[in-house]
């Protein structure tokens, strides 16, 4: 039998919840807790409070919705409270009194947020807060979120599926707006947004207003009548739009899904001013790839879409990176490390018909090689295949950010960048500037108004063409020569580092790995390890091995604790422990940020110092790795291997130690609360 969504024991009534939003929450975590509705109250607060970390959830009318999807859910659940003092959420008018914990299984289907979504809406109705103020007692609450939940709430007045009026019947020129609401989880926002606007609309007579909600209970996109005919667009979300490119050249107003809720009217206004403005921005035509491939968030800073663009291009570099160094370790390991020397000739004047010998001439002279045969034909074809790998490193660096600033039209400029920096000798860091200056230049090429019989041309000729220009003469006259030499430079650095100042760069190294595990920094780190890698030179094969080292302490150090003192983490954190090791000696940071999300605060300290100590070691011992990539499957490209083992074992018990201490004696509120929960 299912589940209410909300029952009398999920409301509490005019008590003291604490003082701050964090508090509030696990309160509500630990009611829901005590409910039988969430296997760990910890689990579901830490879950929540990571979603109010985005975005704070206060919105109009004194009410909070705090949210989430949590594994500890298995059924979809309200918890409520009226609060005797109110706490600020973040809201436009104040703190909140009324405040929902709107709970998701984490793998849920749609029909619970479909009636999650309805509740979203009647928090913008006045009459249905203030008969939750009103109540008496909590089945009086639970009898009118029911009423909302089973009968449901009008769908705003226009929606997507609705056709378009005839204006011409009402006598009025009203303008046509279409809107697109999404938020995060796609749970709450998205639909008390769709409402603000619809009901923002209904009161205005010079406008006929479309709604997409792009949320997780289903998604109903216009019809394309609608599109053909509307005037403007509103696009009020916290996340990629959905196939934007169907919106493209209306003028569009953009905007993360808040304000919608917040600004409605002034929202709509905005829109009807640009339907009538020649020179509003408008859709691009080009290129955006639709919703997260394009991975482009409305709203953000200059700053912040900078920093994604060059996420982008080294998630996208890291393929050529990863095959290319195994393919390069591979072909030492079959041809020995004396076959770089000749590769070249090797792999191209050589067959499965024609084996070399020990001895090759190369360039010239002749060389003698330990391998012959077989061994040293292969080794050398995949030492050649991996040097052609890692050759387009710099080129798709470039390439990927310039293309997540402009789409598809700036991939071409932003390869040609790279590899002219290649060329020039400006390496990664070039390749860094090429892709910024491609993507911006695109992007700019593809916001210009252009006559119809040009607008075909523009992605696929006129844009790549003219960036691809620009980029080249700016690199060849004015940045290239500067820019390597600062590469220079810093290989000179690198090559003159010993003793305590490679150890100093091995506890720095470390603690970037180890701080945000997989993000900006954690990259930046990686990026600069693999950008030398190619060049074979003993420096950059210690700074790889530090690097990799220190990425794979935190997922085996918390693996080890949750063994160490199970009682100090949460079902959900044990349950990860028994696979985060594996990722751990696979080389995946990744494995950690579920333990470092719920408890940021003493996890990502302790990994920081595992860190750093296995960074200083590897560099103190002079390990070395040709490999890029692969953890404990690559330890026969890696010398001195007692090294790494020694560092990685060291740094793996230092952070297990301190996340352990940490937890002891700094421990989390929630969990002990859901602990005596439990033992009660």
């Amino acid at each position: 039998m299912q589940q209410h969504v909300i029952t009398p024991e999920l409301v509490r009534l005019d008590q003291p919840m604490g003082n701050s939003p964090e508090e509030v929450i696990e309160h509500l975590a630990l009611l829901l807790h005590e409910a039988g509705r969430a296997s760990s109250a910890s689990t579901l607060a830490e879950d929540a409070k990571a979603r109010e970390a985005k975005s704070p959830t206060g919105v109009p009318g004194g009410v909070a919705i705090p949210h989430c999807r949590s594994e500890a859910v298995s059924t979809p659940t309200l918890g409520f409270a009226r609060l005797d003092q109110p706490v600020d959420f973040g809201g436009p008018d104040g703190a909140a009194d009324l405040v929902f914990l709107i709970a998701a299984p984490a793998g849920g289907g749609k029909e619970h947020l479909k009636l999650l979504s309805k509740l979203a809406r009647a928090l913008v109705r006045k009459e249905f807060l203030a008969a939750l103020r009103d109540a008496e007692d909590p089945a009086a609450i639970v009898s009118r979120i029911d009423e909302v939940l089973g009968n449901g709430n009008a769908q705003p007045k226009a929606t997507a599926a609705a056709a378009p009026s005839n204006d011409a019947e009402s006598g009025t020129a009203r303008t046509k707006i279409l809107a697109i609401t999404a938020c995060p989880t796609g749970i709450a926002h998205t639909y008390m947004a769709a409402d603000a606007l619809s009901q923002a609309a209904d009161g205005m007579d010079n406008v006929e207003l479309h709604v997409e909600t792009q949320g997780s209970s289903s998604v109903t996109p216009f019809a394309p009548e609608v599109i053909e005919a509307a005037d403007a667009v509103i696009f009020a979300t916290d996340v990629g739009v959905k196939d934007r490119e169907r919106f493209a050249n209306l003028p569009v107003v953009e905007s993360g899904v808040k304000r919608a809720i917040n600004e409605p009217k002034q929202m709509i206004e905005e829109a009807i001013a640009a339907a009538s403005n020649p020179q509003a921005r408008r859709v691009q035509a080009s290129t955006k790839a639709s919703s997260s491939d394009a991975g482009a968030e409305q709203g953000l800073s200059t700053a912040k879409k900078v920093q994604q663009a060059v996420m982008t291009g080294v998630s996208y570099m890291v393929p050529f990176v990863a095959a290319g160094g195994l393919l390069l370790a591979l072909g030492f390991l079959i041809g020995g490390y004396d076959m770089a020397g000749g590769w070249k000739v090797l792999a191209t004047d050589y067959s499965l018909g024609n084996l070399p010998g020990h001895e090759v001439m190369v360039d010239g002279e002749l060389m003698r090689f330990d391998r012959a045969g077989l061994a040293l034909y292969l080794g050398a074809v995949l030492f050649a295949t991996g040097q052609m790998a890692m050759g387009f490193i710099v080129a798709a660096l470039s390439g990927y950010i310039a293309y997540a600033l402009a789409g598809r039209p700036g991939i071409a400029p932003g390869f040609v960048g790279g590899a002219v920096s290649v060329m020039i000798g400006a390496g990664f860091i070039g390749g860094l500037v090429t892709g910024l200056l491609a993507g911006v230049v695109a992007m700019w090429l593809g916001q210009r108004a252009v006559p119809r019989v040009v607008a075909s041309l523009m992605p696929v000729v006129i844009i790549p063409l003219l960036t691809s220009l620009v980029v080249g003469l700016a690199m060849f006259l004015l940045l290239g020569r500067p820019l390597a030499g600062v590469m220079t430079g810093l290989q000179d650095w690198l090559g003159s580092m010993s003793g305590s100042s490679a150890v100093l760069l091995g506890i720095i190294l470390g603690l970037m790995m180890c701080f945000d595990l997989g993000g900006p920094v954690n990259k930046a780190a990686y990026l600069f390890a693999t950008a030398g890698l190619s060049t074979g030179d003993d420096s950059s094969m210690k700074i790889m091995a530090a690097v990799m080292a220190a990425g794979m302490v935190p997922p085996i150090a918390l693996s080890l604790a949750t063994l160490m003192r199970k009682h100090l983490f949460t079902p959900a954190e044990q349950e990860n422990g028994k696979s985060a090791w594996l990722l751990g000696l696979s080389f995946v940071s990744e494995g950690a940020i579920p333990f470092a999300a719920a408890d940021p605060f003493r996890v990502i300290p302790s990994m920081m110092v595992g860190g750093a100590v296995t960074g200083a070691i590897s560099m103190a011992t002079g390990t070395t790795s040709r490999a890029p990539h692969g953890g404990i499957f690559v330890l026969f490209a890696i010398h001195p291997l007692w090294g790494f083992l020694l560092a990685l074992v060291a740094g793996t018990i230092t952070s297990a130690v301190l996340v352990v201490a940490a937890k002891q004696f700094w421990p989390n509120k929630a969990l002990e609360a859901s602990a005596r929960a439990q033992a009660a």
